[in-house]
């Protein structure tokens, strides 16, 4: 493992967001076909408007910490998403943010460490793992790749982010309302997942680790 040194504070945190809203705005419809084969066909939306009240409440508050622009993006997800998305992208932005703590500024390090708590948190409260077809196959990935750092750590976190989406495509669902189909899950690429490859895109993006 290469230590991660590279310090990011809540600026950075914010081009992280607000790079994220970008993201999913260009890519809602997408999200949203891809939700539409195995999911309510919203999931584009849903992330839509989540992503853009988080980029208007920190434009009206500017935690000091990146931990607390995590924590602050992760209520307004909670409480303007819709469906599944709101308490899973809650629940991993805020845990992430309360395992930063108050410091001001962190290390790659502490924020794989971080993210790998809150992806943990997600785990638990979906009650899903590595393989059952959601966003996990790609956020596991992307922790991983992160934490094992390496010349251009966050540019690998996107790469194996979305290698991780794109490996969905083969698996059977085993949670979520895509479990229901069974069979007929298979052959279509997990939508959760292929929002949270967007997620690690846009990190990497707000480091300009290319």
């Amino acid at each position: 493992m290469t230590e991660l040194t590279d310090e990011l504070d809540a600026d950075i945190a914010f081009r992280w967001l607000t790079a994220a809203a970008a993201a999913v705005e260009r890519d809602a419809d997408m999200l949203t076909e891809l939700d539409s084969a195995i999911g309510d066909a919203d999931h584009g939306t849903n992330l839509q408007r989540g992503f853009a009240a988080v980029v208007t409440a920190l434009g009206k508050d500017s935690p000091s910490a990146p931990g607390a622009v995590l924590v602050l993006a992760g209520r307004q997800l909670v409480s303007s998403v819709g469906g599944a998305s709101g308490p899973l992208y809650g629940t991993l932005l805020r845990r992430t943010g309360k395992a930063l703590g108050d410091a001001e500024r962190v290390t790659g390090d502490q924020l794989a460490e971080a993210l790998r708590v809150g992806v943990d948190a997600v785990a638990q409260l979906g009650g899903a793992a590595l393989g059952d077809k959601t966003m996990l196959d790609a956020l596991y990935p992307g922790v991983e790749a992160l934490t094992a750092g390496g010349p251009h750590p966050y540019g690998a976190a996107r790469t194996a982010a979305g290698e991780g989406a794109l490996a969905t495509v083969p698996m059977r669902a085993r949670k979520g309302r895509a479990s229901y189909l069974g069979e007929r899950s298979v052959g279509h690429k997990d939508p959760g997942a292929t929002s949270s490859a967007l997620l690690f895109a846009a990190l990497a993006e707000a480091v300009a680790d290319e």
